[in-house]
């Protein structure tokens, strides 16, 4: 029950942002939105505790969430094959920034929380 509780608030929240974003024209997506306004909100302990518990649902089943994607990239081949090249190309130039941004971030916050010797 809590974790549908969370989901509902999770659902409460993108919504929040999707209206906000349509009433003022933000150029920021909705759900983004909802998540900025989820952030200060986990600092209360009921809404963490519902949040944790969809949480984990979600990513006991995460790989379920691709499917969709999958089936959407197989329906759509056909238009997707003329930009295959360009679309492995973002894929591996994405996927090397993103790797190098976690990186460079967690050897700041590391820096930060060991004592250096000498």
């Amino acid at each position: 029950m809590i974790a549908l509780q969370g989901l509902a608030l999770l659902l409460l929240l993108q919504t929040a942002g999707e209206l906000i974003v349509r009433a003022l024209g933000v150029g920021l997506p909705g759900p983004v939105l909802g998540l900025a306004m989820l952030l200060p909100a986990l600092g209360w302990a009921p809404v963490a505790r519902r949040v944790e518990a969809v949480a984990s649902v979600l990513l006991q089943h995460l790989s379920l969430l691709f499917v969709p994607v999958g089936v959407g990239v197989i329906v759509h081949l056909g238009a997707l094959a003329p930009l295959g090249w360009k679309l492995g190309l973002v894929i591996v130039v994405s996927t090397w920034v993103g790797m190098t941004v976690t990186a460079l971030a967690l050897r700041a916050l590391l820096g930060k929380s060991e004592p250096r010797d000498g």
